[in-house]
């Protein structure tokens, strides 16, 4: 079977709020091969997230020219929870409204400073007018709609803490927090937003070249001709699914990476990359709508949530 991409750039976003480079910084590696066919992987380090999105755009435009295509892979979530379109009162409520809602409020400058908590405890407002379902700020970013703490038992019951692919994915060996944690070790919530917001304005110069899975393609089984028309393919990743080890004098998101990148290469060799685009065996058909409009799902997330 022919492999349905040229190569494979995995990014590792950052919320951090000043230029920092090495070790929890943001990094970019891609799996392409030689004149030879033979694979080899480069590793990209920068300092803020706008020289990051400046790279990738460069990398797309260089691999476009030739051609090729390229999946493109972020380690942050491309959708929330079912219903938080609705419940910002949005009048798109999929996850095409939450992005551009997202987009036109996250302010996010060249030296790294943004306003992640601010957009944060503005859908608090928007979505319960309580300190919720977003939580978890340092002191000097408090305020009546974000607090320090997650909420009280209870708070905000009828909003999901995850997504079905999380659900699925804490069935295993995996514990992926909730978006709603905007700060404290392993949060996603800031990076998330930031996140969005850079990947809409890539998409916005590709367009239309370029398509995320599963919200553009549906959640299914992709074969070449579904990516021929494209660029690009944007795809939500877990680099921890991969165990990366990493080698003597690489940081832990470098080696993260690196391995994603050529796993997912490998994957395409052996023709087992298209099946894994389609949902686990047994997925309902309400399952797959939430999926395809709202949720997204975790590119390699095999299980289905509990029931």
């Amino acid at each position: 079977m022919a492999r349905l991409f040229d190569a494979y750039l995995i990014a590792d976003w950052t919320a951090a709020e000043t230029r920092k480079l090495g070790d929890q910084s943001l990094w970019v590696g891609v799996a392409k091969r030689d004149v030879r066919f033979r694979l080899y992987t480069e590793t990209h380090n920068v300092a803020s997230r706008a020289e990051g999105e400046a790279l990738i755009a460069s990398l797309l435009a260089d691999h476009r020219k030739r051609g090729d295509r390229v999946l493109v892979g972020f380690d942050f979530n491309l959708g929330y929870p079912a219903g938080t379109g609705q419940r910002l009162g949005l009048k798109d409520t999929s996850w095409r409204g939450l992005w551009d809602f997202i987009a036109s409020n996250v302010v996010d400058k060249a030296d790294n400073t943004n306003n992640r908590y601010q957009v944060a405890a503005k859908m608090n407002r928007l979505m319960t007018d309580q300190a919720w379902p977003f939580w978890g700020a340092p002191a000097k970013q408090t305020q009546r709609w974000l607090t320090a703490t997650k909420p009280p038992e209870g708070a905000g019951a009828d909003i999901p803490e995850f997504r079905a692919t999380e659900r699925a994915a804490r069935e295993g060996r995996l514990q992926p927090k909730s978006v709603w944690q905007m700060h404290g070790a392993g949060a996603v919530g800031g990076q998330t937003l930031v996140g969005i917001a850079a990947v809409n304005r890539l998409l916005k110069k590709l367009d239309p070249s370029a398509a995320v899975w599963p919200f553009g393609t549906g959640w299914r089984a992709l074969d070449p001709s579904d990516i021929e028309p494209l660029s690009a393919l944007v795809v939500e990743v877990w680099p921890s699914l991969f165990n990366a080890q990493p080698k003597e004098g690489e940081f832990k998101d470098q080696a993260q990476v690196r391995v994603t990148a050529e796993t997912f290469a490998n994957m395409d060799e052996r023709g087992e990359l298209a099946a894994a685009f389609a949902p686990p065996k047994g997925a309902s058909d309400d399952l797959i709508r939430q999926v395809e409009t709202e949720e997204g799902w975790v590119l390699g997330v095999t299980r289905l949530p509990p029931a």
